[in-house]
């Protein structure tokens, strides 16, 4: 698995270069798919690494910005595929995203813990601070702009657009200030909560700037395949006869592939413990 996941990146690189100057065949498209499933599987794995070795809460941190990273370069490189039509990609895919982890990764996880470990321990103080700054950031940015009158319904003005953008970005400083800083403990397992479970050892420091640099390269092909694919994908969905905001939903599944998976050696707040 450790050499799967160091290859990965370059064979993602690899089917790309191929992309580039061959025409898109069926045998190709099918080659670029699995290649991009492993760019996003390969990029959290190796920022998972870096985040094991910085450690809680700042690793959490590392994982979200890699995530958001992959979630806005499939974004953008649709966009630019797609032109003027795709002004709702970004919406659609925040949505589905927000949806997919409160109501079914959430779920799922709280509901495997259960049935696995029978008790679960929660730090109810980080909880509701990662909550609170969601709910307040999805209302910024899928709520409000159906209410303004300025512009046309669902949009923004620009003068709107910069005080949602400072304003989520002073929401967003604030809440990494109270996870790294203020109230750091509130993100971290209770004293004892995780004694019975023996964690990894964090990776060596030339392993982590290994990962470190091929989180880039699988970024990298992430974007490249991205591109090469929104035709494909835009095909397949006016195929289906599908709403267009079934891309969102795709993207979303995509870049949340790996998360009910990841981090099994770092602390997080949610923790498991036999009865």
């Amino acid at each position: 698995m450790k050499y799967l996941s160091d290859v990965s990146p370059l064979l993602a690189l690899a089917v790309l270069g191929t992309a580039l100057f061959l025409p898109i065949s069926f045998a190709l498209s099918t080659l670029c798919v699995f290649a991009l499933i492993g760019a996003v599987l390969t990029a959290v794995h190796h920022a998972e690494v870096v985040a094991h070795r910085v450690g809680e809460p700042f690793g959490t941190l590392v994982l979200a910005v890699a995530i958001t990273v992959i979630e806005v370069a499939l974004i953008i490189s649709l966009m630019m595929a797609g032109g003027s039509g795709k002004a709702a990609l970004p919406r659609d895919t925040i949505y589905a995203a927000v949806m997919i982890i409160c109501n079914g990764v959430v779920g799922v996880c709280l509901l495997v813990g259960g049935l696995r470990h029978r008790e679960q321990s929660f730090r109810i103080e980080g909880t509701g601070s990662g909550l609170a700054a969601l709910v307040a950031l999805s209302t910024l940015s899928l709520v409000l702009p159906t209410f303004t009158t300025s512009s046309s319904e669902g949009t923004y003005t620009y003068a709107q657009l910069v005080f949602v953008g400072a304003s989520s970005l002073a929401l967003w400083a604030v809440f990494v200030f109270v996870q790294t800083v203020r109230h750091r403990d509130y993100f971290l397992p209770h004293e004892g909560a995780d004694d019975e479970q023996e964690h990894a050892p964090p990776p060596s420091l030339g392993r982590t700037w290994a990962s470190m640099g091929l989180l880039l390269v699988s970024l990298v092909g992430v974007v490249g395949l991205a591109k090469v694919l929104s035709p494909l994908i835009e095909s397949v969905v006016a195929a289906a006869d599908a709403p267009k905001a079934v891309v969102g939903i795709v993207i979303a599944m995509l870049v949340l592939l790996p998360r009910p998976g990841q981090r099994c050696g770092l602390r997080a707040p949610i923790v498991c413990r036999p009865a």
